[in-house]
């Protein structure tokens, strides 16, 4: 079951980052980490509605064993070379590039957003291992506006899960050799939940 997306009360017009400096760090194991921060991005209901109607989006089918099936959220990606749809996601990776410098040692370039409408939209297990994820440390920053999600941790072959909450304006950062060692997934729900977007910030050639 879907709701329309409901704006906090608290939730403004004006569409701005805070400072990262409150960001939590969260131990997975001895290599691999989660940051969060709540609420980095003010006027995340403006935000919203932006991306929801700027942003190309579309939907994927993928083959899965012996058939074709439509995958479970709407996608958009944009490349290095290209101009994101909206300036706020320019300051976040800029902003994102800057703090974690010295432990990234690049730049985040790319940026990939997922549209979940309801409930019934998710990712499956997975870690993003296309291309340099698979074999160096490396970054994803996401950024959330709408409706909170889980997002689950486990680490890869199996085990307990960690849940993290990803809510409206949240920012949530999983490092080190996260991607190679653990999954991550959003789960499908039935209790009534709104739309989500979520904007994945990666480094050149992870995917």
């Amino acid at each position: 079951m879907s709701l329309p997306l409901q704006s906090s009360l608290f939730d403004g017009d004006a569409v701005a980052l805070g400072s990262l400096s409150a960001v939590r760090r969260t131990p997975l194991d001895a290599s691999s980490w989660v940051d969060v921060l709540p609420g980095w991005l003010s006027g995340a209901g403006v935000m919203f509605d932006r991306l929801a109607e700027r942003v190309p989006w579309h939907a994927e089918r993928r083959p899965m064993y012996d058939r074709v099936v439509d995958v479970p959220r709407l996608v958009s990606f944009f490349g290095e070379n290209d101009p994101l749809p909206d300036r706020i996601l320019v300051e976040a990776r800029t902003a994102l590039s800057a703090h974690y410098a010295s432990e990234l040692g690049e730049p985040f370039r790319t940026a990939g957003l997922c549209f979940y409408r309801d409930g019934r939209d998710s990712v499956a297990w997975h870690g993003d291992t296309i291309g340099r994820g698979a074999t160096h440390d490396t970054m994803v920053a996401i950024v959330s506006v709408g409706a909170a999600r889980s997002l689950l941790l486990r680490p890869r072959g199996g085990g307990a899960s960690v849940r993290f909450a990803a809510g409206h304006g949240d920012l949530l950062v999983m490092g080190g050799a996260c991607q190679r060692t653990w999954e991550h997934a959003v789960p499908k729900t039935t209790r009534p939940v709104g739309p989500r977007i979520s904007v994945q910030f990666r480094t050149r050639d992870v995917r």
